[in-house]
């Protein structure tokens, strides 16, 4: 049996108030993955209780490490050490997590045991060979389907790995991450540069961890000499969720929002940048560092917001968070152009094609390119029925444009917003939004 979930949002209102949204899904990840290589107790707060990093949680239960928790974001990881993790009796089920497979790919494949990592529709469709065939350059046995995507099947090459100096074709923190903790397990340095900066909480975690990581520009490098000892992590709010409330705030008339403890590393704060360009006002106060990564509480205002190019070298930075930049294209005056982002066709959909469909729905002049989209934005956003193509970014970002839209817009396939931000409908209605949320039992 699964649910379907569908959410009705009715037009117009405003956002007012302050949320704190749930942990950063990366670090999230990240915090299960070293805590359980760690020596020693791990204590982890903020922990995003979304079925991605949960679907982490329990690969690393499976393969014998005792797990805590979470119980209101609170995690007790007891460390096994580098070399300390078991077979797994079964697959490693990974649900809609392109991140758990990516990262534990490279993980696994330095072990003494086997393992089949499996994954939802979604995930069995995205692609592995970007990080599986850097690996088989280590000396990695990884098998995939004919068209390079899960299940993976891993055959432990422990003492086998060899180090690679590797240049990466695209910008990817997945494929970084995933080289890097192969690394921990490889004869030699391994070194990873990458085409334009990504996400760096694998480095900084590794830093929290004691595990040295060498940083030389955009060049990260790791050897096997190390270990990693128990820490305590305190998980920022993830941006990525924060910015549909930046976007909302900013498009809805009248709002005046403050979103607090959010990261804002400067990995990711692309979207502040580009909301900045189009003209929004979003103030960051209170600067602090939590556990190696800077947090900042995020104080908006509504403003009239104008298109823009928006600058490539921000793309990598802001890669998660276009579904919801497209609707506040839409809302600003005049012409937004976006480019070199074909990675958005890769993600849990073609966020590209999925997005210029219900943009065009909703009556917005939103035209798909090879590499991004270009929106005529300043007119407006109307009712209609969208598919979200169970992608939780689509379905968030379809329920912000509600704010500005002049009639009711119904969201299909909403389910998977649990896997990254469960508290979004209720967060959001706290906060000004008129959703309503619709569950039907399907087969």
């Amino acid at each position: 049996m699964s649910k379907s979930i569908t959410f009705i949002v009715q037009p117009g209102g405003q956002l007012q108030g302050e949320a704190r949204v749930p942990g950063d899904k990366s670090m999230s990840h990240r915090s299960i993955m070293l805590g359980s290589l760690a020596e020693g107790v791990t204590h982890v707060k903020g922990f995003l209780e979304a079925e991605d990093a949960l679907a982490t949680l329990q690969a690393f239960r499976d393969m014998g490490v005792q797990i805590e928790g979470p119980v209101d974001g609170c995690v007790t990881i007891h460390g096994v050490g580098k070399h300390g993790l078991k077979a797994p009796q079964n697959e490693l089920y990974l649900g809609n997590s392109g991140t758990s497979m990516r990262l534990l790919s490279g993980l696994l494949a330095g072990q003494p045991f086997n393992a089949v990592l499996t994954g939802d529709k979604s995930l069995s469709g995205r692609p592995m060979k970007r990080v599986t065939e850097p690996l088989a350059a280590m000396g990695a046995a990884i098998k995939t389907t004919d068209k390079g995507t899960a299940p993976l099947e891993i055959t432990g090459r422990a003492g086998q790995l060899q180090a690679i100096d590797y240049t990466m074709p695209m910008a990817s923190a997945q494929v970084k991450s995933c080289l890097l903790l192969a690394g921990m397990y490889a004869q030699g340095e391994t070194s990873v540069t990458e085409p334009a900066p990504t996400r760096d909480h694998t480095e900084r975690m590794l830093s929290g961890f004691s595990y040295p990581v060498k940083q030389d520009g955009s060049k990260v490098s790791i050897t096997a000499e190390g270990k990693l000892t128990a820490t305590d992590i305190d998980v920022p709010s993830d941006i990525s969720s924060a910015a549909f409330f930046l976007v909302g705030a900013s498009i809805a008339s009248g709002s005046d929002i403050v979103l607090r403890h959010v990261g804002i590393n400067p990995t990711r704060t692309g979207v502040i940048s580009i909301l900045r360009l189009m003209g929004a006002s979003i103030e960051i106060l209170n600067e602090r560092i939590v556990g190696g990564e800077p947090v900042a509480d995020l104080h908006v205002v509504s403003k009239p917001l104008k298109g823009i190019d928006i600058p490539e070298e921000l793309v990598p930075l802001a890669i998660d968070e276009f579904p919801v930049l497209f609707v506040a294209a839409a809302c600003a005056e005049g012409q937004t152009r976006l480019s070199g982002a074909e990675e958005l066709r890769v993600k849990e959909s073609d966020r590209i094609q999925v997005m210029a469909d219900g943009l065009q729905i909703l009556g917005v002049d939103a035209q798909p390119t090879a590499d991004g989209m270009v929106i005529q934005g300043g007119g407006k956003i109307g009712g209609g029925v969208v598919v979200s193509h169970g992608d939780h970014r689509i379905a968030m970002a379809f329920a912000i444009a509600g704010l500005r839209a002049n009639a009711p817009i119904t969201i299909l396939d909403c389910a998977n917003v649990n896997t990254s931000f469960p508290e979004f409908k209720d967060l959001a209605k706290n906060l000004g939004l008129a959703l309503v949320c619709e569950e039907n039992s399907g087969s």
